[in-house]
């Protein structure tokens, strides 16, 4: 049966994308209070073995790294990953959320969008959820680093995942990214083909 390694998932109640339904799912996070698989720091993801992941999802958590972090958990990423494995990464649009401010003349503290969580101001989405930090008290929960299409295909082929694909709807980019190209059934599977591939270095 496939494996994906969720990232940072928190718990298995939370729901993760219909693609990986039948899969078994292991859970890590660096805290143990939500009862993890497995707890560790994702920048340590190269101490576990090779290859023994079919995908790794990492929805919204690779922002709480800082810049320099990066590279050493997309590279645990590719460690894990087995050689027809890929990775399926969510992190905030940089760039979206500039343009988002230009066209609608927002400042940091007007509100971008309302989630189900309330609303979600210009702050929010390039630093954190605020009001999440404030009553967890857990500064993991700020954003620490920032992404657009480039930076992250980029971060990805440099951790040896030169094959990207991504989306960007919603002030989300959305990644897949690979060691190789993907077999044909991949493609379909994940409906890549509905995806761009992704810029990397010039």
């Amino acid at each position: 049966m496939k494996c994906v390694l969720n990232v940072g998932g928190g718990g298995k109640h939370i729901p993760i994308p219909a693609h990986y339904d039948g899969w078994d799912q292991v859970i890590l996070d660096i805290d143990d209070a939500g009862d993890p698989d497995l707890v560790i720091d994702a920048r340590e993801l190269t101490t576990l073995p090779a290859g023994i992941y079919d995908a790794v999802y990492c929805s919204h958590n690779l922002e709480h790294y800082w810049r320099h972090d990066v590279p050493r958990v997309l590279a645990g990423f590719a460690h894990v990953l087995a050689p027809h494995g890929f990775a399926e990464i969510a992190v905030p649009d940089l760039m979206a959320v500039f343009g988002a401010m230009q066209k609608r003349s927002l400042d940091l503290d007007d509100v971008l969008y309302v989630s189900p969580s309330g609303p979600i101001t210009v702050n929010d989405v390039i630093y954190g959820y605020g009001v999440q930090i404030e009553r967890s008290g857990n500064d993991f929960y700020a954003h620490k680093n920032a992404f657009t299409t480039k930076s992250l295909a980029k971060a990805l082929a440099t951790a040896g995942l030169p094959v990207a694909y991504t989306r960007c709807r919603d002030f989300e980019i959305r990644a897949f990214a690979f060691k190789r190209a993907p077999v044909r059934e991949r493609v379909e599977a994940l409906a890549l083909g509905e995806l761009l591939a992704a810029p990397g270095e010039d």
